[in-house]
């Protein structure tokens, strides 16, 4: 008889996530939460209104922490502004936040602060002023660097702005840097790709995430109503969508992440998760956070927190957001629409392997024999998916990592 899982255990968060919509222009295939246009830029931008209410929900959340764990509690060993393109803030806003975050959540001094740019000269930011807000880490969307490709993504930066944020920011001293690719761009070639991958290299950053452009139907998927976490699908990007699917190919995109784990090792990268490889001590701390299933807060539209036994998330839609919490007239402020959803205890254990799987760690040997892995192993190992490591442990094999929605389906 198989025991029961033991029932999913709480904790005060190690991390926080902050979310700002805004960008300049929506990139057609991206389904982040982003508004675009006059609402980022411009009279009638939205930003003012926005700030004003996240530090509305920061002040709400950080109160209820406090309820429910005290002031005492641990501070925050990350904080990660993403989006959408908080660089769009200025570094005074950015300072205010941080500030906020420090006094209500507390920040360990050796904290990972991350914050996402575009490398566009009007969209990256001030790196000065960044690094005196006290961000650590940068962490910006590239995702090619081959100008053609750029143009076909719907991106506005060109390939030269990648290496310049760089140099900014290493003149500033900001401490690590990170560069989003992606493969299987329709278009592209594995010899398209390898170049990408050299020019990476050259500009010499701390950290790679690499991606294959993933085209979902969040739409299709109930993602998208009044209290869903995207935002609706626009017709210009379904097209796009629909058009760019047929250019993928999935044997392709395959063939790009082998070269991509075999030149970066060559460069001294290290892979430490399916799509993440970092040089020494610049791994990304607040992903790995998410993958080992530390509870972390959340703020800002669309954004996901998890208490270790919860999942919660805010409603997508901005109007809806700053009414909430900073409602006209002065009434009360009420913390914004979303969802939550608990994990069963089968559930969360399934979760924690799949996660765990994810990493070059894996899972401890003890694991893979016990449920809810027990039943996947014997075929994962036969099909040369995963390996046992010297270090007892059992972890994905490159042809795992390339086939591990095929291991994590049979978990769930």
């Amino acid at each position: 008889m198989t025991p029961p899982a033991t029932a999913p255990a709480t904790c005060p968060p190690s991390a926080l996530y902050i979310h700002v919509p805004f960008c300049v222009s929506l990139c057609p295939y991206c389904d982040f939460v982003v508004v675009a246009g006059a609402a980022a830029r411009g009279p009638r931008n939205r930003i003012d209104a926005f700030v004003a209410a996240l530090e509305a929900e920061l002040d709400l959340r950080a109160d209820a922490l406090d309820a429910r764990w005290g002031t005492a509690r641990p501070a925050l060993r990350s904080l990660y502004l993403g989006g959408g393109t908080p660089t769009l803030l200025s570094a005074k806003a950015i300072a205010r936040l941080i500030e906020v975050v420090r006094r209500r959540f507390g920040v360990a001094d050796d904290a990972e602060v991350t914050i996402e740019a575009n490398p566009g000269p009007d969209e990256r930011g001030d790196a000065a002023g960044l690094r005196a807000a006290g961000v650590t880490r940068l962490s910006l969307g590239a995702q090619s660097l081959d100008a053609g490709e750029l143009r076909a993504l719907g991106r506005r930066h060109r390939p030269g702005d990648v290496a310049a944020v760089v140099a900014e920011a290493r003149a500033a001293g900001i401490g690590s840097v990170s560069l989003d690719l992606l493969y299987d761009i329709p278009g592209a070639s594995p010899a398209s790709w390898a170049t990408t991958l050299e020019a990476a290299i050259a500009i010499e950053p701390d950290h790679l995430s690499l991606y294959a452009l993933t085209l979902d139907d969040p739409d299709a998927e109930g993602l998208t109503g009044l209290g869903g976490d995207h935002l609706p699908t626009t017709a210009g990007a379904r097209r796009w969508r629909e058009r760019a699917r047929r250019g993928q190919d999935d044997d392709r995109a395959a063939a790009m992440y082998e070269l991509a784990d075999r030149r970066l090792a060559a460069a001294g990268f290290a892979w430490y998760e399916i799509s993440n490889w970092a040089r020494p001590g610049h791994e990304s701390r607040h992903n790995l956070a998410y993958w080992q299933r530390e509870p972390y807060e959340a703020a800002g539209p669309g954004a996901h927190a998890f208490d270790g036994a919860t999942r919660r998330w805010n409603a997508a839609r901005l109007d809806r957001y700053v009414e909430a919490l900073t409602p006209a007239g002065g009434g009360p402020r009420n913390l914004p629409p979303g969802g939550a959803e608990s994990l069963s205890a089968d559930a969360a254990a399934a979760e924690a392997i799949i996660l765990a799987l994810r990493t070059d760690r894996g899972i401890d040997a003890r694991a893979a024999s016990a449920p809810p892995f027990d039943r996947v192993y014997p075929w994962a190992l036969a099909a040369g998916l995963v390996e046992a490591t010297p270090e007892a442990r059992v972890a994905l094999t490159l042809r795992g990592r390339l086939l591990s929605n095929e291991v994590f389906s049979r978990l769930v």
